[in-house]
């Protein structure tokens, strides 16, 4: 299926995530173990000389020029140059009746690493990584002994020196393995598949396909949809295709379409989160009226003979699920709203009244804080028709100002309050994000932003 939400890394937040990784792989390789060389050689006019080489301590290793590049349909290939290392140790040695020992110094120098990194997804829908193809070549070791018999070392250096060369270039893909499989894929998965938002609602982040590598960037497809707590269901409808476009000038993209939008008006309406009540202790002081029913027998004359100065209270709801669509120019959003009106009796029961339609332009601002899509609404002039009444018929025109002042006062806070708490954004775990961009393409809305790791 096409996906309700796209995620984007272009070459920029590619590199930006190198940077990142290669700096913990540092540490990783500056922690190898090393195992002891022992052997025999025979030198000239000396004889068999027996070694052993113990305690190899490594006190750095440095990654100083990598590159990330992504390779279409197989992964991302990390290209490490002119790497080098420094490790110590003590040395033993017997020949004939001779004893002796002492310390070394080992330099490897021109050190080349290709980790070639395959992406996936699991059951879950969460994001995978593994190394499917090492290599490491060091072009150059260069071994120094110190001690009395360090002579007789270096007549036979050549020979250690390959012998070292050839366990650390094993041993870094060993552990660029493990580095992978402990550090890297644990991070990823971090990746919220779900997001629970409130007590009511969440979001199903999972991938519906691998991510994709492109000769520019990554893309991963997911869901993107709300769903209710209480009552799940499946969506009535399927995303829209995503003609993604090619910016590249921030780190990361994130396409939300109009799909995942409306599953969330979906969600919320089935949690019967869409409906909102409002008495007079909702009312700003000044608004200038008491909501009660002498304010209304002047549209509603028959009403004050019914019910006479008796406190009203109106239960706004929306009778399906509002609907948006995005386009270039923005959101277009004209929900419906049904708004009953009671008569609150001495007893505390309620008495209805006259059932009211209202449709109007609702216009939407969205931006992104705190990793977080955040917005707020703003109501045009509000239309009114009658739908129901236990009063008679009366002339809805008439009460348009006083009805625009109870959706705009009461109605429109509560809506903006809960958007302004946001929600989130399909993030791994201490991103940051940081100059932000906001554009709408047809169907789906496009947020840029650049990223930022924060270290625990």
């Amino acid at each position: 299926t096409n996906p309700g939400f796209v995620v984007r890394i272009t070459q920029s937040g590619l590199d930006y995530a190198q940077q990142q990784g290669i700096a913990i792989l540092e540490k990783e390789l500056a922690q190898l173990k090393l195992p002891d060389i022992s052997g025999d050689s025979r030198i000239l006019h000396v004889g068999k000389v027996h070694y052993e080489l113990s305690r190899l301590r490594l006190r750095d290793f440095q990654l100083p020029y990598s590159r990330i590049t992504p390779i279409s349909n197989v992964g991302l290939q990390v290209s490490i140059s002119n790497a080098f290392a420094e490790l110590d140790g003590d040395w033993r040695v017997k020949f004939l009746f001779v004893r002796d020992h002492g310390s070394f110094n080992l330099k490897s120098e021109n050190v080349y690493i290709k980790i070639v990194l395959r992406l996936g997804s699991d059951t879950t829908g969460k994001p995978t990584i593994s190394t499917s193809d090492c290599s490491a070549r060091i072009s150059k070791v260069r071994l120094l002994f110190s001690g009395r018999l360090a002579w007789l070392y270096n007549l036979f250096h050549s020979a250690i020196e390959s012998r070292f060369q050839n366990i650390l270039e094993d041993k870094v893909c060993d552990n660029v393995a493990k580095s992978v499989q402990n550090k890297l894929q644990t991070y990823i998965q971090t990746l919220p598949v779900t997001a629970r938002i409130d007590a009511k609602t969440g979001i199903d982040y999972s991938l519906v396909a691998p991510p994709r590598i492109t000769a520019q960037s990554m893309e991963a497809d997911l869901k993107g949809e709300f769903y209710s707590l209480a009552n799940p269901s499946t969506t009535p409808f399927s995303p829209l295709p995503l003609a993604f476009p090619s910016d590249h000038d921030r780190m990361v993209y994130f396409g939300a379409s109009s799909y995942f939008f409306n599953t969330a008006s979906i969600a919320y309406h089935k949690a019967g989160a869409l409906v909102f009540e409002v008495t007079q202790a909702m009312i700003p002081k000044d608004a200038g009226f008491r909501l009660d029913t002498s304010i209304f027998s002047a549209f509603i004359p028959q009403l004050e003979e019914m019910y006479p100065n008796m406190p009203m209270k109106f239960r706004l709801y929306a009778p399906t699920a509002p609907f948006l669509t995005i386009g270039p120019g923005g959101i277009s959003f004209q929900p419906i709203v049904d708004a009953q009106a009671y008569a609150i009796l001495p007893n505390s029961s309620l008495a209805p009244l006259f059932l009211l339609s209202l449709t109007g332009n609702v216009s939407a601002v969205i931006n992104v804080r705190s990793g977080r899509i955040v917005g707020s609404l703003d109501v045009g002039r509000i239309r009114l028709s009658l739908k129901d009444s236990a009063v008679g018929t009366f002339q809805v025109r008439m009460m348009q100002s006083l009805m625009n002042v109870l959706t705009s006062s009461t109605l429109l806070p509560r809506l903006n309050a809960r958007l302004d708490e946001g929600f989130p954004l399909p993030l791994l775990d201490r991103i940051q994000l940081s100059n932000i961009l906001v554009n709408f393409h047809q169907n789906f809305l496009l947020l840029g932003a650049d990223v930022r790791f924060r270290p625990r």
